[in-house]
């Protein structure tokens, strides 16, 4: 069960570069040093540009209350940013509005973003006698200002030459027929369709040791939380560009 229907923003950007940030997971060290190899990167680039992050930025990793704050912090000079919703901040929600358990929340990694504020979901279970109090607990002790931005985060960018998303789309239906939950999700529909997409999309979502790019499609989700190696794309006049930490 998923929360209620995200934004879709449709952008005219222009000539302005844009970079696209795979999945975080929990990485603050590996966001903070993609930052700042964006800000150096685009130091030759005119005008304004714009960070696209795709999502997942909570859990696994041991860093993620520090990763929704930098996001939540303004982007560097000369920089707007929009933060995308994965389907890990969707669950989180989900958790902490009453429809998933606590047991179903752990199978995602949610342990690591519980570390990160100051919670032991080990011995958390111990304490509380009963999953009411459990779960109320929790609810009580995250900050509401990193719950608020969570529930604010759009779920699709859409500009002239690339859409942005955190899984990907089904092809076999219009931009505006995509169910969020897809836009989160989906795999299988999206990688094997025989139905051509509308345009480059960029995701990430399902992990790989390298970057995926195919003619119209991009991925970035690089495993950060594990193999160390946080990926980013510049797209810019037709062209894509791609470094990692």
């Amino acid at each position: 069960m998923l929360s209620s229907a995200r934004q879709r923003l449709q952008l005219d950007c222009g000539d302005m570069p844009i970079y696209a940030i795979g999945d975080i997971h929990g990485r603050h060290d590996l966001l903070q040093m993609a930052e700042h190899t964006i800000v150096k990167d685009a130091a030759r680039l005119p005008g304004r540009k714009l960070i696209i992050a795709l999502g997942d930025y909570i859990d696994r990793g041991p860093s993620s209350a520090q990763v929704i704050s930098h996001l939540m912090s303004p982007p560097p000079e000369n920089f707007d940013r929009i933060c995308l919703t994965g389907n890990h901040e969707m669950m989180m929600l989900d958790y902490i509005d009453g429809n998933l358990s606590f047991s179903e929340w752990m199978r995602m990694g949610a342990d690591a973003l519980l570390r990160s504020y100051g919670l032991d979901a080990e011995h958390l279970p111990l304490i509380f006698p009963t999953a009411a109090k459990l779960d109320g607990f929790i609810r009580q002790s995250l900050p509401r200002q990193h719950i608020d931005f969570m529930r604010a985060m759009p779920i699709l960018v859409d500009t002239q030459d690339a859409l942005f998303v955190h899984a990907g789309i089904d092809p076999a239906f219009t931009l505006s027929e995509q169910k969020d939950e897809d836009l989160v999700f989906i795999r299988d529909r999206f990688f094997n369709s025989s139905s051509s997409l509308p345009k480059l999309v960029v995701h990430g979502h399902t992990p790989g040791d390298e970057p995926e790019v195919q003619p119209k499609r991009l991925n970035l989700d690089t495993r950060a939380f594990k193999s160390g190696r946080l990926t980013v794309a510049r797209l810019w006049r037709g062209r894509v560009h791609l470094f990692s930490t």
